[in-house]
């Protein structure tokens, strides 16, 4: 996988406002604001910063936090995780490891079969139902 590496000003330039403040600032959206919180379509969630794709609706559930959580990613070299300290707490945070975007973080209380909540930001992510995906994977 191809590493993206932009300028801020092209990052400001591509991200809406919003989206530039959760992928590049590691901000957070308020819980139960997210477009894709309630979303139950089949697809592809992929990275709102350069389209890598990260999770699949499979592995989406409704953890009640308010933002979108997930079993687990795509595959495993699609997240990246890091140690966060801030807000005067310890938790792992999950980047894309193609853009380093924020993406959200990792708790331990998700539901087998891997026990983990990726817990992400909707501004973070782009949806794409799954006829979408077939028909982009055909022409390519």
């Amino acid at each position: 996988m191809d590493h993206l590496t932009l300028s801020e000003a092209e990052w400001r330039k591509k991200l809406s406002p919003e989206q530039y403040h959760v992928l590049r600032e590691a901000g957070t959206e308020p819980a139960f604001s997210g477009r894709y919180n309630n979303n139950k379509a089949d697809g592809i969630y992929r990275c709102a910063g350069c389209a890598n794709p990260l999770f699949d609706s499979a592995d989406k559930y409704d953890s009640g936090s308010g933002w979108p959580s997930f079993t687990q990613p795509i595959a495993p070299d699609r997240v990246t995780e890091h140690s966060d300290v801030s807000h005067g707490m310890t938790r792992t945070e999950a980047r894309c490891a193609r853009c380093d975007g924020h993406l959200g973080h990792v708790f331990p209380d998700g539901p087998p079969p891997t026990g983990l909540r990726y817990c992400m930001n909707s501004l973070s992510l782009d949806f794409r139902a799954r006829s979408v995906e077939a028909q982009g994977e055909a022409a390519a």
